[in-house]
């Protein structure tokens, strides 16, 4: 069975990033039978300030992008269609503010110690897309890694402490160094990028074309 370890660059307030991992999924599964997967996350921050309260995601992806908060609404109303179609729930999309995400990413790099990286991720995403919650307030935090049925005691001692913070600068830096600006990016087989939300029938395709290539 050919092995195919995927590397995902990805910040868990990127909604691209939730539905671009429902996708993979899909393609994974296609592929279960011929390919074995490993698939580890990686942190990047798309708001790295993190001072303020956040601001209400509408105006704040207008002034980013030069666009009409009308555009924008447009925008997040057809992500939301994808993710529904996915199985997601963005339901507070349109709702949620900026929020900065370092401290969720130490969480997952500690969550991963214990074998639930992914689940950890994919229950933040759950946190600030379908409920609209404040993925920088400690609380928010602690109650999704108990969600998954990790100590909520430990995490607030991570939290509480630097641990895990150097590793996740050194990992955002390494990925922008090694040209990667936006997200998601998948590394397959640490030589190969695949950039963005990408189809699951396109990701079936290139994993094969990688498998023959190896």
């Amino acid at each position: 069975m050919t092995q195919i370890a995927i590397d995902i660059v990805s910040d868990i307030a990127c909604p691209w990033c939730a539905i671009g991992y429902a996708r993979l999924e899909k393609a994974m599964d296609t592929l279960k039978d011929d390919m074995d997967f490993t698939v580890e996350w990686h942190a990047f921050e798309l708001n790295p300030d993190p001072s303020g309260d956040g601001e209400p995601i509408l105006p704040a992806l207008s002034r980013k992008y030069g666009r009409s908060e009308d555009e924008m609404r447009a925008n997040q109303a057809q992500m939301m269609d994808i993710a529904k179609g996915l199985g997601l729930n963005f339901e507070k999309l349109q709702e949620r503010y900026t929020r900065n995400t370092f401290d969720a990413h130490r969480l997952v790099k500690w969550a991963g110690e214990q074998g639930k990286q992914t689940d950890m991720k994919l229950a933040f995403f759950e946190a600030y897309f379908g409920r609209g919650e404040n993925i920088s307030n400690p609380d928010t935090l602690i109650h999704c890694v108990e969600t998954i049925g990790l100590d909520g005691s430990q995490a607030r001692e991570v939290l509480a402490s630097d641990q895990y913070a150097e590793a996740v600068r050194e990992e955002e830096a390494q990925y922008q160094q090694a040209g990667v600006s936006a997200v998601p990016a998948y590394i397959i087989n640490q030589k190969y990028l695949i950039s963005g939300a990408q189809e699951p029938e396109t990701l079936v395709n290139a994993f094969r074309e990688i498998a023959d290539s190896e």
